[in-house]
């Protein structure tokens, strides 16, 4: 029997002046109507909760009509997230807000959809968890994952072990009463909390305060560089366990959530196998290879996952791994995270536990958009298993994401997980729309307080300091600039260590670039209408061919784009000269030059109905592979366009 109680909300929205657009993530169930209503003053929602089968946790209805605007859900949870569809509808007109006629029924494909935030490497202020957390709400999120230590640092206040504290470098953690403002600020937006001290690999920091724990006899500095240190504890010690039962002790109670993760992951267990007495302890407990022999590292580290998840339970939580804590007698409602792909998942579903898929949403390896929607948790899941599969989780690691970029790091691209994870499987799957629609979001989110855009324009600012005129051309060249993808940037050259400041081109520039992506869809769009229309040969005695009137179009745009480019490129040497921090980009700024003058030679033969000499075509095969080499840890994001438009295969 449902149990109305219907209340009035005054909702102050703080979104530009928009458009109504479809909205991100796709409901189950959207219907648009013709006609507005017209707020009063500031928009008001009516709320009744109700308690109904047709309701899950996180569903609810949503009507907009001639009475005004009513959400019924049936969970403060599904309050949240009919609110955040509700401030997606709402637009800001000269007249006062209004919002479009529709009707609304929705709920989560997938009940886990979290956002893994790493304060270990690189500290967050709180301020920067509870903007993230504001994003996080706004795209229907509903899991905060925090990554709370690692080799470099140890980030809870501890008071059994306080010496943890100060292993890093900075000496920066959270108190327990900052831990308690977190997780109290989350719970106001329907998010979990969910916390990982990472174990028994990314442990350096633990080992530098408390070198009991370590697995060979040997004490270390804190940890400043962010490649795995291949250090682990020691696994068989009983002064080992009774620690980790200690810092347990101490730390559960903080974090209420049932789930608490306790890493495994990155383990290559070298130190364990260069150390006598470990050996013997693998062997007398049969960790061995089939040969008999040979000791087994994952055998050791399955007994160590056993035994933490003992510890875990016995204070009523539920633990979850990474991928590596998989194998032979882990009691089956283990949670397995999965971040090497859908085949150790899959594992993990087959062997009876729940999982949580990451492996395609890694959003600091620096990937488009496209690529994070284009992965589905289910992805070679048996139908009969799928139901095993929690949910998933987009991954911001922070080696190269402090507090003042790491915003720029995580949004909008994170967005486009929201939707995956929420959203129906057979929602669109149109790329172009959801570009399109990420752009509406992004500016929700600078609304809310986000600074993906700000932070990166004031890093600009300061790198042109030395010669403000060239600013400009700075932003412009910036645009098309993209950090090198995947792991690249830890082996180009540069030495990075905790204390390295993020201030350079490659810290500004944007994770994927939007000028760049629209590049590429016209330059795709144009030699579209270029096949239509054959070009001739450059010798050949027939009349050129003529492209069609939207080829021209095209066309035109492309030139006006490049011409921005070329001029950039005459205005930069100097700013590049002045400033120490820039002047390892010369070299992108000269081939973006060398690429821009491709083009226009390319354009020309566009516009005279030719098709380019095979010798020429080489040529710039060989200029366009030297412009895609990176500079900085950072490339030119049109060089696959560019290629393209060249004909370069």
């Amino acid at each position: 029997m449902a149990k109305p109680g219907a209340i009035l909300l005054l909702l102050l929205v703080a979104l530009a002046a928009r458009a109504q657009r479809p909205l991100l993530p796709v409901p189950v169930q959207a219907t648009w109507e013709t006609g507005y209503y017209r707020f009063a003053t500031a928009p008001l929602l009516a709320l009744r909760k109700q308690v109904s089968p047709s309701l899950p946790a996180e569903g609810y209805r949503l009507r907009v009509g001639p009475t005004g605007a009513a959400l019924v859900a049936g969970s403060a949870a599904g309050v949240q997230r009919g609110i955040a569809t509700f401030r997606q509808v709402l637009e800001s007109t000269p007249r006062g807000w209004r919002a479009q006629y529709c009707t609304i029924e929705d709920q989560p494909r997938f009940a886990w959809r979290g956002l893994l935030v790493d304060a270990a490497r690189h500290f967050l202020p709180v301020a920067v968890i509870k903007r993230n957390l504001d994003g996080m709400a706004a795209v229907k999120l509903n899991v905060l994952h925090w990554h709370l230590s690692d080799d470099q640092a140890f980030r809870v206040e501890s008071h059994l072990f306080p010496r943890l504290n100060q292993a890093s470098t900075d000496k920066q953690f959270y108190t327990r009463a900052q831990v308690r403002e977190v997780l109290a600020y989350a719970a106001a937006r329907g998010i979990r909390v969910v916390p990982e001290f990472d174990m028994p690999s990314h442990t350096t920091s633990w080992i530098v305060a408390y070198p009991r724990l370590a697995s060979v006899d040997s004490t270390y500095a804190p940890y400043q560089l962010w490649r795995t240190t291949n250090v682990a504890i020691d696994p068989t010690r009983r002064g080992t366990y009774a620690f980790i039962d200690s810092l347990l002790t101490e730390m559960i109670p903080l974090f209420p959530d049932r789930y608490f993760h306790t890493g495994g992951d990155e383990n290559d267990g070298r130190q364990w196998r260069r150390t006598p007495r470990i050996v013997a302890f693998m062997r007398a407990h049969g960790q061995v290879k089939a040969d008999g022999i040979t000791p087994d590292k994952h055998l050791l580290q399955l007994y160590f996952s056993q035994k933490v998840d003992s510890l875990v339970r016995r204070h009523g939580k539920i633990m979850i791994g990474w991928d590596e804590v998989l194998g032979p007698n882990l009691p089956p409602d283990v949670v397995v995270q999965s971040w090497r792909g859908p085949k150790a998942l899959v594992q993990a579903v087959q062997q009876g536990h729940p999982a949580l898929y990451s492996a395609g949403y890694y959003l600091d390896l620096n990937y488009p958009a496209a690529r994070h929607y284009a992965a589905d948790p289910t992805q070679g899941v048996p139908d009969s298993l799928q139901s095993r599969v929690l949910g998933g989780e987009a991954a911001m690691w922070s080696e190269f994401a402090d507090s003042t970029v790491y915003d720029s790091r995580v949004w909008p691209r994170a967005a486009a997980v929201a939707e995956r994870l929420w959203s129906p499987a057979a929602s669109s799957q149109d790329v172009p729309d959801l570009y399109r629609r990420l752009a509406v979001v992004s500016d929700e989110l600078e609304a809310l307080g986000l600074r993906h855009r700000r932070a990166p324009a004031a890093l600009l600012r300061q790198l042109a300091a030395p010669y403000p005129a060239a600013l400009p051309a700075l932003q412009t060249l910036a645009a098309i600039v993209e950090p090198v993808k995947d792991y690249k940037r830890h082996f180009q050259g540069f030495k990075y260590t905790t204390e390295t400041p993020l201030t350079r081109l490659v810290d500004a520039a944007p994770a994927e670039s939007d000028v760049a992506r629209r590049f590429g869809l016209t330059a795709d769009s144009l030699l579209r209408e270029v096949a239509l229309a054959p070009l001739t040969s450059a010798t050949a005695a027939a009349a050129p061919a003529q492209l069609s009137a939207a080829g021209q179009r095209q066309l035109a745009a492309l030139q006006r784009q490049v011409a921005t480019w070329q001029q950039a490129t005459t205005e930069l040497p100097p700013l590049l000269v002045a400033s120490p921090n820039l002047t390892e980009y010369a070299p992108l700024a000269a081939q973006l030059g060398v690429v821009c003058e491709l083009l226009s030679q390319r354009f020309l033969q566009l516009q005279q109905g030719q098709a380019p000499l095979p010798a020429w075509v080489a040529a710039a095969k060989v200029q366009l592979e030297a412009a895609a080499k990176p500079a900085g840890q950072a490339e030119l994001a049109i060089i696959g366009a560019a290629k393209r438009l060249v004909g370069v295969q």
